[in-house]
């Protein structure tokens, strides 16, 4: 058997062993790439990013390449890798997964290698992760949409470590800020397809009992990764509220409580942290027109496909039914796909137990809705 054959042999069965089965930066399933030089297999995601560090990593297929050699692999390998690069990583430090955006696998990966912040060599890092010695107060400029505007304009955003808030300033020399938000009400997803930037993200938060959102991007990844670094030294406790995902959004038609009226294209949110269907006009409104509560099967809660019939003013026909103890929703998708995708995701959330937070939640929902003059039950209707 010629050597570079044997060497590819040597490989594929080193990347089945446990640990190198899984990508060494984002946990994907069976990495068919391997960097020579730190001696790890990744993703073809990740070797891409790994490309672009070319005096720290160099990357080739372990399928489809030439491998003249295969020792340096077969002495180091993902764990032994993971217990150099990732020795010193802090338990509130957020590790991105497979489904991550680009900007936060690439910026832990620089982290990782480019930069060795996790080795414990580097005193200057150790200093920045040690509690106590993060700064009190953080200031960064982003470009931040108007509220009724497409534009972006620079803003000014400052993170407190002492009250633990985030205040943002829409004129420079503006002394009072726009909004103050303490972090317990505050969600932070990198969004760039979204938003259209590669360091796009969506601050969302609940200010006066409705829930907002902030999108901004900055121009400097790597400035903008500092700042998300920054905020899980700072707020260790609420760092998982920072990388909470939606379970699932996108476009539907909803039609009123009297299953009567148009049927309107709107954007929705759903989200099982708090339990909460949110919906708006477009993907990047800065305020709810709604809410919907979601609670469990055992409290009247359940969702089924629903025919189209009937459904006066919709342009679609994948129906979906979600059944709550006051009245009935009936939304409509484009496409089947997406029907399957919103059912499966809304009873994930039915079968997850309620916590008191969620009774908490939903008793506040109840109490706005007498506020309301225009409303459904359980539909907390702003416009």
């Amino acid at each position: 058997m010629a050597t570079s054959e044997r060497n590819n042999k040597i490989l594929l069965d080193l990347v089945q062993q446990p640990g190198n089965n899984l990508c060494a930066d984002c946990g994907a399933p069976d990495p068919d790439w391997a960097s020579y030089t730190l001696g790890i297999f990744v993703c073809l995601n990740c070797s891409g990013m790994h490309r672009n560090l070319p005096a720290v990593s160099k990357v080739k297929s372990i399928r489809l390449d030439h491998w003249e050699d295969s020792l340096f692999m077969q002495e180091k390998g993902n764990s032994a890798a993971k217990a150099i690069f990732e020795k010193c990583v802090p338990v509130f430090f957020y590790q991105p997964q497979q489904k991550d955006c680009i900007v936060l696998k690439d910026q832990w990966i620089r982290a990782k290698y480019e930069r060795r912040e996790f080795t414990g060599e580097n005193i200057y890092f150790q200093k920045v992760y040690s509690a106590g010695n993060y700064p009190q107060l953080f200031e960064a400029t982003l470009w931040k949409k108007g509220k009724d505007s497409k534009q972006f304009f620079k803003s000014t955003f400052l993170l407190s470590q002492k009250d633990f808030t985030l205040r943002y300033f829409i004129k420079e020399d503006s002394k009072v800020p726009k909004a103050v938000i303490n972090m317990k009400d505050l969600n932070a997803v990198f969004q760039p397809e979204k938003i259209g930037h590669a360091t796009g993200l969506q601050i969302s938060y609940v200010d006066d009992e409705r829930s907002k959102n902030l999108f901004v991007y900055h121009e400097d990844g790597q400035v903008r990764a500092s700042s998300q670094i920054y905020a899980a030294c700072s707020f260790p406790s609420h760092i998982h509220r920072l990388t909470a995902h939606c379970l699932k959004e996108g476009y539907m038609e909803k039609t009123g409580p009297t299953q009567r009226e148009p049927f309107k294209k709107r954007w929705f949110t759903l989200c099982s942290m708090n339990r909460k269907l949110l919906y708006f006009k477009s993907p990047l409104d800065a305020t709810e027109l709604g809410a919907v509560f979601i609670g469990t099967e055992s409290h009247g809660y359940s969702v089924s496909e629903t025919s189209s019939r009937n459904a006066r003013g919709s342009r679609w026909c994948c129906g979906i039914s979600l059944e709550t103890p006051e009245r009935q929703f009936v939304f409509m998708c484009e496409q089947e796909q997406e029907q399957s995708e919103w059912i499966m995701a809304f009873r994930k959330v039915i079968s997850q137990p309620m916590t008191p937070e969620d009774y908490s939640s939903r008793n506040l929902l109840s109490r706005v809705l007498l506020k309301c003059i225009n409303f459904a039950p359980l539909v907390v209707k702003h416009s």
